[in-house]
């Protein structure tokens, strides 16, 4: 997406990786607490599950070798497993905090105080990265949230744990628990008991049938999902450039490789969602980059030529010195970047007599 999506070739971020095992053949499982050892409320130290992940210092990534498609930017393969940059979520996430749509916090707050049985929440985060939306959320919603991280690289799942936040809004105790597995192949099992679902950059690189599995798998555990920093195919420049509409196009239809939606996925998901019984409310988030976000714009404008000349690589020459023009202005604090996203609040129906 033309702010935060992958593509078939794996260009990740806070998206998922579709690769096996899924979350119902889950190869591991970890309870974390920032700080805290690992494990959660009602389980001691004794009673510690622990991560197939490698020990890893925070906030010094591997050495992979990056690779900038789209706005992306990802690690090589390894292993069985991509690995992503946290250099480049970490650069990216206080934009992607102060885009995501506050406004739909408080009727997602109202469906969470009327939840039937409510002890404490339990939130599925899919495809969570180094785990942003975790410290977006949870310090803006009341009382105890158990965390579920699933991401299908165990690199950025021992990110996400150790850098999970340890309380809610009100005090609240917050634990967290990492799988590693493919999110596209959720199901509702898989979310008995859960109160919310998100994710961040997510819909624009799943399948209409994925969409429609995550949209029936929500309604059958009658849980919300709040799935934020979708793409709608929409960039501004300023100055404006003659071959920005040009790149942008070529840009979108890189999103669109195989069966992924790109561009398209917000509605999809809009429809999926309502075909199941879901009120949906939708507002925008756009990331709004100017001088003091300079260097992410510098990466962005990069990943996102690359993808269009990658797409179209009849644009390389254009492409090429329009990067670079683009570039300067970027370093001189002369360029502004608006890249238009969704975000999506859609309220299933509740199970268990609401």
């Amino acid at each position: 997406m033309s702010g935060t999506s992958t593509t078939p070739a794996g260009i990740p971020g806070h998206g998922m990786t579709t690769a096996e095992p899924g979350l119902d053949e889950e190869t591991s499982t970890a309870s974390l607490g920032r700080g805290e050892g690992t494990h959660t409320a009602g389980r001691g130290r004794d009673e510690m599950t622990t991560t197939e992940t490698e020990a890893v210092v925070p906030g010094q990534g591997r050495d992979t070798g990056t690779i900038r498609l789209g706005d992306r930017t990802r690690g090589e393969a390894i292993d069985d497993a991509t690995r992503y940059a946290p250099e480049w979520l970490e650069l990216r996430e206080p934009v992607d905090a102060a885009a995501r749509a506050a406004e739909l916090l408080d009727p997602l707050r109202i469906r969470l105080a009327n939840l039937p049985g409510r002890g404490g929440l339990v939130i599925h985060d899919l495809g969570c990265g180094t785990g942003s939306m975790g410290r977006w959320l949870a310090p803006r919603l009341d009382g105890p949230q158990h965390w579920v991280l699933h991401d299908r690289d165990p690199y950025l799942l021992h990110f996400a744990a150790v850098g999970s936040p340890r309380s809610a809004a009100d005090g609240s105790r917050v634990t967290v628990e990492t799988q590693r597995g493919d999110v596209a192949r959720l199901t509702a099992d898989a979310l008995a008991g859960a109160s919310l679902v998100t994710a961040s950059a997510l819909l624009d690189v799943l399948t209409t049938d994925e969409i429609e599995a995550l949209a029936a798998a929500c309604a059958g555990a009658g849980c919300p999902a709040l799935l934020t920093l979708s793409v709608v195919g929409r960039v501004e420049l300023a100055p404006a450039h003659p071959l920005d509409e040009e790149i942008a196009d070529a840009f979108n239809a890189h999103q669109r490789r195989g069966d992924l939606l790109g561009p398209e996925a917000i509605n999809a998901a809009c429809d999926a969602f309502a075909r199941h019984g879901a009120t949906v409310r939708v507002h925008p988030s756009a990331w709004r980059l100017g001088p003091d976000e300079s260097a992410l714009t510098a990466e962005w404008l990069r990943g996102w030529v690359g993808a269009a000349v990658e797409e179209r690589p009849a644009l390389a020459e254009r492409a090429d010195a329009y990067l670079k023009e683009r570039l300067a202005a970027c370093e001189a604090g002369q360029l502004s970047v608006v890249v238009h996203h969704s975000d999506l609040l859609a309220l299933a129906r509740p199970t268990g007599g609401a």
